[in-house]
């Protein structure tokens, strides 16, 4: 099926305005403050600020949210940039489509903090949640990009410390390796009208700092899935980091996990973060939604 005209649109300007217009972390970072004050708040929906665990931190509680069902989101960014206030266009529109409360902590980037504070961090948001009384039966953990990876390593270091894991992660374009292994970073560099390789280098070596890029907390591929919870994958077929998602769901699913992989035909890197302006995005939240709906327990 084609791409709507929305979105034919909204590749144009992002190509003009990712693309042609490289930006510093720096640049990067005011760019994402200065259109976060763009978002309004819509009607049935209450966002709060919180204090998770020292992480300032954003609950989105759409009225008509299903009781205990909560979303634990880690915002992309590529470790260096990104936060709550920037990933509200995305985030709210998900919450109210899964009719749940979604928790959206800003934890630690690089190059000021590079690993393991964003893992420590999330590893801590998700126990200060179970602390708060949750079941884990009723916690998805989710993340785009950067976040996506990171979601992947919260649950390998939640599991190796023996702590109950969630019921499902959401992979929205995964970043899985820091390695660069995957022949999408030449195959699909014209295509992609957000990501530049040459970039995600620059912000991998800021995030890995003395640790090397191959560790299975900062490059999932390399991980060991076993005893993971289901894991749906969305990914569009024009992003560099296509084969970090295909790469990450052979290796889990060769090792015995629930795995879903869905690949959006002509659509970009995180394409949902435009929220409302696509329908492409809500379909996306639907097929987020019908997962959940699955492998949760409060329904």
């Amino acid at each position: 099926m084609p791409i709507s005209l929305q979105a034919r649109f909204w590749k144009i300007i992002i190509r003009k305005l990712f693309k042609e217009k490289r930006l510093t972390i720096e640049g990067n970072r005011a760019r994402s403050a200065s259109t976060s004050k763009l978002m309004r708040i819509p009607k049935g929906v209450t966002v709060t600020d919180v204090n998770a665990d020292g992480l300032h931190s954003k609950w989105i509680s759409p009225n008509d949210s299903i009781s205990g069902r909560i979303i634990l989101h880690l915002h992309g960014g590529g470790y260096v940039t990104g936060g709550a206030d920037s990933h509200l266009m995305m985030c709210i529109p998900l919450a109210q489509t899964l009719k749940a409360r979604l928790l959206l902590p800003e934890y630690r980037l690089a190059p000021e903090h590079p690993f393991p504070a964003a893992v420590d961090d999330a590893v801590n948001v998700y126990r200060w949640i179970l602390a708060q009384g949750y079941s884990p039966k009723n916690i998805i953990i989710s993340g785009d990009s950067a976040g996506g990876g990171l979601s992947l390593a919260a649950v390998q270091a939640l599991r190796d410390a023996g702590d109950p894991l969630p019921a499902a992660i959401v992979c929205l374009s995964p970043w899985t390796d820091l390695t660069f292994t995957g022949r999408s970073h030449i195959t699909k560099a014209e295509p992609d009208p957000v990501l530049l390789t040459d970039v995600l280098r620059e912000w991998a070596s800021h995030y890995v700092g003395k640790e090397k890029p191959d560790h299975p907390l900062i490059s999932p591929i390399y991980a060991d899935f076993h005893d993971f919870p289901p894991i749906l994958i969305q990914v569009g077929s024009d992003e560099v980091l296509l084969d970090d998602a295909v790469m990450l769901a052979e290796k889990a699913k060769a090792e015995g996990v629930d795995v879903t992989l869905t690949v959006w035909d002509d659509l970009w890197h995180v394409w949902p973060a435009l929220g409302d302006l696509l329908p492409e995005s809500k379909k996306a939240f639907e097929e987020i939604g019908d997962f959940i709906d699955i492998h949760a327990t409060a329904k």
